[in-house]
């Protein structure tokens, strides 16, 4: 039997002394090669969940599995997410002082590259987002779909296993956020990566390969969508 890439286990989480409870019994299996889409109203638990399960958030009770391996019994969650996770948020996050190169070469500070081989690494991600001619940028001379293209790059910089993604498109205009589930899924469809976005975006559902959908917490429907699951999670077990 092929192990879930990611899985939870009666998830919970509750603020404010238990009188707040963000997320309610989520049990879930993601496989590797899903686009996942995440979906539901503001404050229905969806960005608390995504934290939890990449390690940014310890959940009330329940556990979270990456590979078949408890989070909670990792002793570095810090090198776990730089090694295997790729994180792209509403707020872009990028450095203001440093350019689009420099800030996807970022997370390959850790690892074993040189400074030559970060910098190329940078520029095929970066040209992989479209971003080629924008390489010597700053982000305050980029657009704001450019930004959100320079942190999709980013978050691709150490081969994740998976990528987290907080409402991507938020502070993005319909034509900007088109081409950014475009992208997310041309990621998913040609180097097989593992996505999962949260979003009260309706249109994301036309990208995803599954969609679920929260809430108050909890899960209230779970479905593939026809055409596009079973081939991409098939062609990523042979890969």
């Amino acid at each position: 039997m092929t192990v879930p890439l990611l899985r939870t286990e009666h998830l919970a989480k509750t603020y404010d002394d238990g009188d707040v409870h963000a997320v309610v019994d989520i049990n879930l299996e993601i496989q590797r090669g899903e686009f996942v889409a995440i979906m539901g109203p503001s404050g229905c638990g969806k960005s608390t969940l995504l934290n939890i399960l990449g390690g940014l958030e310890t959940p009330t009770d329940g556990a979270v599995y990456f590979d078949g391996q408890p989070l909670a019994a990792l002793d570095d969650l810090d090198h776990f997410r730089s090694h295997h996770l790729g994180f792209v948020f509403q707020s872009f996050l990028l450095l203001p002082t440093l350019t689009a190169l420099e800030n996807v070469q970022v997370p390959m500070f850790e690892s074993d590259l040189w400074a030559s081989q970060r910098a190329q690494k940078a520029t095929e991600l970066l040209t992989t987002v479209g971003l080629a001619h924008r390489l010597d940028h700053l982000p305050s001379k980029l657009s704001v779909g450019e930004r959100q293209r320079v942190a999709i790059a980013r978050a691709l910089a150490n081969d994740p296993s998976l990528v987290l993604a907080d409402e991507p498109t938020g502070n993005l205009d319909s034509k900007s956020a088109v081409e950014i589930l475009e992208l997310f899924s041309t990621l998913n469809r040609d180097r097989k990566i593992t996505l999962v976005v949260v979003t009260h975006w309706q249109g994301l559902a036309e990208y995803c390969t599954r969609l679920i959908r929260l809430s108050d917490g909890r899960v209230v429907s779970d479905e593939k969508m026809p055409g596009k699951s079973d081939d991409r999670v098939e062609s990523t077990r042979q890969a």
